[in-house]
């Protein structure tokens, strides 16, 4: 007998959507993980980081807080509810959050780990989906595909250069380095440099094309676009007008933590005391044009984007914060996909539905995979419990969490025909 669902891949995405199905009488469930066990971003679970949401971003405290499987009752559980009292801290280290979600994966039985997907095809004997792992298949009349995104590297860095989502793992031998670049300058690549600015006595450079290393929108109104109000906005946008405006929000997930920047600035400045200049240098508006090993160490090409100039400079390791892409989802389900988007992508619904071919009577689901139809929340985690019940209700046919009408204060859009806001 089929499974009502089977979720790929179990990172935070699927973890908050097993958490919230688990409280579901008669829904069959299963998630499958290749990893021997949960672990989020392992490379970057650096000393002193944290979450960037409130803790109340967890796997399911926005749709339903009285759930067991929510971040208090994890304190709970590990009896530290009064140490998080007193600590009042609203951003929790990224470490605990890694902890946290590790603690919910062992609590739920639908959670398999060790078990690979290898292919998603459609069974129309049985009406349902074949879910292909490496030890056996599995029917489902729903599949959710929460197999996250890959980390990116330069063009000319491929092959040369350490992505930040390894940092941890390189760590120790870059501390010993005479001369360390690291290159973007979003969240991750601020707090990599920083880190090697704390623990090394200098040689570190930090480049970025952005024109400045530039603060995280985090204005109270500005974060309310993460929100589910903002999200069915920008799903209803023309196509055009969404890929116009993904790139123009990028201070909005890009960008750097005020904090961080802060912290930056003050080691910077313990290292003036007594008179001169850190051996570090900081370089906006430069871009890595070519890059090639030359007598053990790395001489990399660069471009000054406002100046036109060019120049080169020499490193004994790089370590690139260029950001994750979405993972191609044919080589799971090629066979099932119908119609593209004008520039080639699988088309999302509102509710997460995957575009299919005729005849498939089934659903698949993307999450995570959608910042081209639902906007730059996609990965955030604070939208992450609403979206898993928002496809929770549409395998059920039912609401089985409420959820809210309105979550933000702005309007976003008019109303069509009389020019009045929504």
């Amino acid at each position: 007998m089929p499974l009502d669902l089977v979720g790929v891949g179990i990172g935070p995405a699927n973890l908050s959507l097993a958490a919230l199905a688990a409280g579901v009488d008669g829904l069959r469930a299963r998630f499958l993980e290749r990893r021997p066990g949960f672990h989020w971003h392992p490379g970057l679970l650096i000393e002193g980081t944290t979450l960037q949401v409130p803790f109340l971003a967890d796997l399911v405290s926005l749709v339903d807080p009285t759930n067991p499987l929510s971040f208090l009752n994890y304190l709970r559980d590990r009896d530290r509810l009064y140490p998080f009292y007193l600590a009042e801290n609203f951003h929790i280290p990224r470490a605990e959050y890694d902890d946290y979600c590790r603690w919910a994966a062992e609590r739920l039985p639908s959670c398999v780990f060790g078990q690979e997907v290898t292919q998603v095809r459609w069974s129309a004997e049985e009406s349902a989906f074949e879910v292909v792992t490496s030890g056996n298949t599995l029917l489902a009349h729903n599949v959710v595909l929460g197999v996250g995104t890959e980390p990116i590297l330069p063009e000319p860095l491929v092959g040369i250069a350490h992505h930040s989502a390894d940092y941890l793992t390189v760590r120790d031998s870059l501390l010993a380095l005479d001369s360390v670049t690291v290159v973007g300058s979003g969240q991750s690549g601020a707090e990599v440099f920083l880190d090697l600015l704390r623990h090394r006595g200098g040689g570190l450079r930090w480049l970025t094309r952005t024109p400045a290393f530039a603060p995280m929108e985090y204005s109270k109104l500005g974060l309310e676009q993460f929100t589910p109000d903002y999200t069915r906005f920008f799903h209803a946008l023309p196509e055009p007008a969404r890929d116009e405006l993904v790139p123009a929000q990028w201070q909005l997930y890009k960008a750097i933590s005020a904090d961080t920047l802060a912290d930056i600035h003050a080691e910077l400045y313990r290292r003036t005391i007594g008179g001169g200049w850190p051996d570090v240098q900081l370089a906006p508006g430069v871009e890595v044009t070519g890059a090639e090993k030359v007598d053990g160490r790395i001489r990399l090409r660069l471009r000054h984007r406002q100046q036109g100039t060019e120049d080169t400079a020499h490193t004994d390791a790089v370590v690139c914060a260029t950001g994750y892409a979405e993972r191609d989802l044919d080589p799971l389900v090629g066979s099932l996909l119908g119609p593209r988007d004008a520039a080639g992508r699988v088309t999302v619904a509102a509710d997460y539905r995957i575009g299919l071919r005729p005849g498939i009577t089934g659903s698949v689901f993307a999450q995570n995979a959608e910042r081209h139809t639902h906007g730059v929340g996609a990965p955030d985690l604070g939208l992450v419990a609403w979206r898993a019940a928002t496809i929770l209700d549409a395998v059920c046919g039912r609401a089985v969490h409420p959820l809210p009408a309105r979550t933000a204060f702005t309007t976003f859009g008019l109303v069509q025909g009389n020019g009045r806001a929504m």
